[in-house]
């Protein structure tokens, strides 16, 4: 007997300080909750002696173990360590920052009693896998397809590597989309428009 569970595909917006994801039923956008009941969730991992933290659990114990939290993992993402962006956004974060071999950040952390080191993929796939499991649970069935949104000034290879972190995370990712984009689209299907219109859109991230 063929299964009917239905099979849902998710939008993603991996947003520098915060996540958002929705899925497309009765004709709308549906926006998922996460556990707490919030419609974001931030873009923070904490490493503990004890466990890894993902999301709002995160973001409540930065204050005390800051060292070991990590955010602004977009910042990072496709870039080389070299970068002038990357140089002056390092002076700003409590966590460590080095190069690998291959000139690509690496962050490094405490976790366990042990020193871990991450690339920005891995933290970015963490934080992927966290919404996967709110919206697999939220729909009550599988979810491996989705739709990420990157800035319209991502280069190729920070495209390639957040469609590497989906790829850990354990996501078929259909499409990496513009922001901008993604925010005229859904203007376009809340408001059916007819006709020609002119709007503008305004992407105020994080």
């Amino acid at each position: 007997m063929a299964s009917t569970t239905k099979k849902y595909a998710i939008g993603i917006d991996l947003g520098t300080t915060n996540l958002c994801q929705g899925f497309w039923q009765n004709d709308r956008v549906e926006i998922i909750a996460n556990e707490h009941g919030n419609r974001t969730t931030p873009s923070i991992v904490a490493f503990t002696d004890s466990e890894r933290l993902i999301g709002d659990g995160a973001k409540n114990q930065s204050s005390q173990n800051p060292k070991n939290t990590v955010f602004d993992a977009k910042r990072l993402i496709g870039r080389k360590f070299s970068d002038a962006a990357v140089q002056s956004d390092i002076r700003h974060w409590p966590f460590d920052v080095t190069a690998d071999t291959n000139d690509k950040p690496l962050i490094g952390v405490n976790f366990k009693g042990e020193r871990k080191t991450y690339f920005a993929e891995e933290i970015s796939a963490m934080l992927l896998t966290k919404l996967k499991q709110n919206a697999e649970a939220y729909l009550g069935s599988d979810v491996t397809d989705a739709v990420i949104t990157v800035p319209a000034y991502f280069n190729d290879s920070q495209r390639q590597a957040t469609k590497d972190a989906g790829i850990i995370a354990g996501l078929n990712v259909l499409r990496i989309i513009n922001e901008p984009t993604a925010a005229a689209l859904a203007y376009g299907l809340d408001k059916k428009v007819t006709g020609e219109q002119h709007i503008v859109v305004f992407d105020f991230g994080g």
